[in-house]
């Protein structure tokens, strides 16, 4: 079960930290994604994390403004998010997989992320 936390309202310019926590497996064997879908608008992913290497990537929306991070000992992954942007707007969701190249097959509620300007 995965469950997301952290969204909420703010203004453009401002920062907030999603936090997505798992139950019932181990972060570490599996990757992570970030995605986020605005009203009418088709899901993004705006990052992940491998659990091999732990590479990361970001689309190029956040790029420099996002950043995907993982807390080991408290099995959660992070998204902190600097310098939003209205356009940031979106419910922000985060998924996992075990098999590399899979599709994401866990996946949170979201958490809503409203970015005011």
């Amino acid at each position: 079960q995965l469950v997301e936390s952290g969204g909420g309202l703010v203004q453009a310019g401002g920062s907030l930290r999603l936090t997505c926590a798992a139950s019932g497996f181990d972060f570490d064997d599996y990757a992570i994604g970030w995605f986020r879908q605005a009203p009418g608008k088709e899901r993004e992913e705006v990052s992940c994390m491998s659990s091999r290497d732990g590479s990361t990537y970001y689309a190029d929306s956040v790029k420099g403004r996002f950043t995907i991070s993982k807390n080991h000992a408290e099995n959660t992954v992070y998204l902190q998010m600097n310098s939003l942007k209205p356009e940031d707007t979106a419910l922000y969701s985060c998924a996992a997989k075990k098999t590399p190249g899979a599709a994401y097959d866990s996946w949170g509620q979201g958490t809503q992320v409203t970015v005011s300007s």
